[in-house]
């Protein structure tokens, strides 16, 4: 008996004995992850290699790119899949808050194609931005990898516990982030100063945490790792060769401190990780897949250490995490906070949003990103709350513009306007919360205004008011003035100089219609006069003919619906635009006036066959019912990149206001080669009949009167799109050159 007590003594002791051992062998890991920008992918490769080894991370800090990393492994992706992710991103949009045009509203579209430049312009004093991007794509984006965690406060509390660190603007501090709401949390680490805007949280004003601290390895060390491993993807000091520009001096000054600092923080670093990326910048996001690269190839010549850490810990089972996957979501309420100037149909009219509704995930950021394009939101803070039958809650906390004045420039040279300079003041909020009220005035060859004032209802019934004047002169062809030319004058010159004026003002509603398309209606005065002082003598003896000076007065309605993802460019989307005008009263040089209509749309879809070969199809037409002594608002035909006004319309082979009559029909076809980025080969084809009564006597089938092909090349820039494009009429048997620089205004 005394025997069996020993034996059981010995067990019981070797038990607690090896229990004891185990749990001494049993190492908390934590991770640190330095800030740098595009350099940080390399936290991905060595994150896989760190899995690889079996290592149990326990603990992950970062800082900038750092936490962006860090947070979403944390939330539970693996390594493997954080590579699939940021090989999809591009990276340029991301960055550059570079919104798609189909997010947009109709005013959106029109405001973001005609500026190059906007300022501040408050107290008519022009200022800056505080930041290039304000970072709403990020946002975007992180929001939607981490909605399966979106109900955790407590980054303790994700699958991996979590910190970040940021910076308070206004001491100096440091701001360690390990509570509230993850996207904003690592968006507020990895606020860049001067490209991104500042994050406020908890009216805590932050940018970068790399400003502090770049490598917060002391923090993770006291959440209580016994190891902890560190990836160093800091900028090193750079050569005067190497400062090529103001942003490369920002980085080089943030980095004098941090390299210092890393001097001390490498010696606490027990697994230093410092990946051979110096060939990289802090922006290099094109080299993405050779970064991430690099953090393998540096971890693994470090993986005999990582194995001796993985052999030291327990094995465990991976907590399996649910990840958001599904297309769509279900938004029972929104609660919108922040919104003094704004009213709630506003701001859900921009989102597109009606709730209760189920709506696309990528509508739902197409719908935020149109909030963002409006400008009149310094910040748009949202998250989405789960409810027990799978539905969201939608909360939106905003931060408005305190910016009411705008200045705008832009630039442009096309064949019929000519050079031209746009400035643009633009004054928001003046009579109501929701109004804006817009003024261009351009300079150069031909001067020019025009005047909005719109007040924007959202879903409502929006109100607008536009009034603008319009010059231009040209050369044309004497056939073009056929219908207003006395018959003696018509065998004497080949060519006159055309002087064409339109004044015309607009009161107009407006409103979307199944979410998409933008319904319109209201009522036109428009004064028109074009004159040649090439021939004849007026009635006041001056050496000129007045072919026209009429005021006309009508009522019009249109259906516009836009998808196309460039203006210029586009390679996929849908385009349509119809117009119906009804003349009742003209007064003036006209006095054989009597009513009539004007009916006229087109037609666009664009269709990719690859990431750089892309078809657009067109056809449009138009056509007048009533009076036929009526010429002055015949479609005119010819010349390209111009601003299109009244039933002017482009025509490739032939040059502006060369083809004229009441009634016209035209298709054309577009091939688009992008050999390089935003820049462009295209090839085009467009033919067309022009004339009068096409419809009544069954011209408009009886052939192609008109046709051209075009051989182009387009760049797409800051300042808008530089085409230069070369084009032949088989009819004429001439050639073109039709050259626009600059958004069309």
């Amino acid at each position: 008996m005394k025997q069996i007590l020993i034996i059981l003594c010995m067990l019981l002791s070797g038990i607690l004995f090896s229990q004891e051992k185990e749990n001494q062998e049993d190492l908390k890991v934590g991770v640190v992850l330095s800030g740098g920008g595009a350099k940080g992918l390399a936290h991905i490769g060595a994150l896989k290699v760190i899995e690889e080894a079996g290592i149990r991370v326990d603990y992950i800090g970062g800082t900038s790119m750092g936490a962006i990393v860090g947070a979403l492994y944390a939330s539970g992706y693996s390594a493997k899949q954080l590579d699939s992710i940021f090989n999809m991103v591009d990276f340029n949009t991301l960055i550059q808050d570079d919104i798609p045009r189909s997010a947009k509203t109709f005013y959106e579209k029109d405001e973001s194609e005609k500026y190059a430049i906007s300022l501040p312009f408050d107290d008519f004093k022009v200022g800056f931005p505080s930041g290039l991007s304000k970072g709403q794509n990020v946002y975007n984006l992180l929001s939607k990898l981490t909605l399966h965690v979106s109900d955790i406060e407590d980054f303790s509390k994700l699958p991996i516990p979590f910190f970040c660190v940021a910076t308070n603007v206004e001491t100096g501090k440091e701001v360690l982030l390990d509570k509230g709401y993850l996207p904003r949390a690592i968006t507020a680490s990895g606020a860049l100063p001067s490209l991104f805007s500042p994050v406020i949280i908890n009216d805590t004003v932050m940018v970068d945490g790399g400003v502090v601290n770049n490598y917060p390895v002391d923090e993770v060390r006291n959440k209580g790792a016994d190891i902890v491993i560190g990836v160093d993807v800091q900028d090193s000091l750079k050569g005067r060769k190497m400062l090529k520009s103001a942003f490369d001096v920002l980085v080089q000054i943030n980095n004098y401190r941090t390299i210092e600092d890393m001097a001390e923080k490498r010696g606490r670093t027990d697994i230093y990780i410092n990946p051979n990326i110096k060939d990289f910048s802090v922006v290099s996001f094109n080299d993405g897949k050779k970064i991430i690269e690099s953090g393998e190839i540096e971890a693994n010549r470090l993986r005999d250490q990582l194995d001796s850490v993985a052999s030291r810990q327990k094995t465990h089972k991976k907590q399996k995490v649910d990840f958001f996957s599904k297309n769509s979501i279900f938004i029972q309420s929104v609660s919108i906070k922040g919104n003094e100037n704004y009213t709630r149909a506003y701001v859900l009219g921009k989102l597109k949003l009606k709730v209760p509704a189920k709506i696309s995930y990528d509508r739902f950021n197409e719908g935020v990103n149109n909030l963002s394009a409006t400008g009149n939101f310094q910040d748009i803070n949202y998250r989405l709350e789960t409810n027990e039958d799978n539905t969201y809650d939608l909360i939106f906390n905003l931060r408005e513009n305190e910016s009411k004045m705008l200045m705008r420039l832009g630039a442009h040279y096309d064949d019929l306007y000519g050079t031209a300079a746009l400035m643009n003041v633009t004054r928001k909020r003046i009579f109501t919360n929701n109004d804006i009220a817009s003024l261009d005035f351009v300079v150069g060859d031909n001067i020019r205004y025009d005047f909005n004032y719109y007040i924007d209802k959202g879903f409502y019934w929006s109100i607008g008011l536009n009034s603008q004047y319009t010059f231009f002169d040209k050369d044309v062809d004497i056939d073009f003035l056929s219908p207003e030319l006395p018959p003696e004058e018509n065998s004497q010159i080949n060519k006159l100089e055309l002087e064409y004026s339109d004044l015309t003002n607009r009161i107009f509603v407006e409103t979307l219609f199944r979410r998409s398309f933008l319904l319109g209606a209201g009522i036109e005065h428009k004064w028109l006069r074009y004159l040649s002082e090439t021939i004849g003598i007026d009635e006041d003896g001056i050496p000129r003919t007045v072919f026209e000076s009429t005021n006309y007065f009508s009522t019009y309605g249109y259906l516009r619906y836009d998808t196309f993802n460039n203006s210029f460019f586009p390679n996929d989307g849908f385009y349509f635009n119809g117009d119906f005008h009804l003349y009742i009263l003209g007064e003036g040089r006209n006095t054989g006036f009597d009513q009539f209509s004007i009916a006229q749309a087109k037609v666009g879809y664009a269709q990719s066959f690859s990431s750089k070969l892309s078809a657009v199809i067109t056809t449009e037409g138009g056509f007048k019912i009533g009076d036929d002594s009526t010429h002055s608002l015949d479609f005119f035909l010819g010349g390209y990149g111009y601003r299109p006004i009244n039933n002017i319309k482009q025509f490739y082979g032939y040059e502006g206001l060369s083809l004229r009559g009441d009634t016209y029909l035209k298709s054309s076809l577009t091939l688009d080669y992008e050999f390089f980025r935003k820049n462009h080969i295209n090839i085009a084809v467009n033919i067309a009949n022009v004339g009068d009564d096409l419809l009544t006597d069954g011209k408009w089938i009886d052939g192609i009167d008109y046709s051209g092909f075009a051989l182009g090349y387009g760049m797409e820039t800051f300042l808008g799109p530089l085409e230069v494009k070369w084009a032949f009429s088989p009819e004429r048997d001439e050639s073109e050159w039709h050259i626009a620089a600059g958004f069309r205004f």
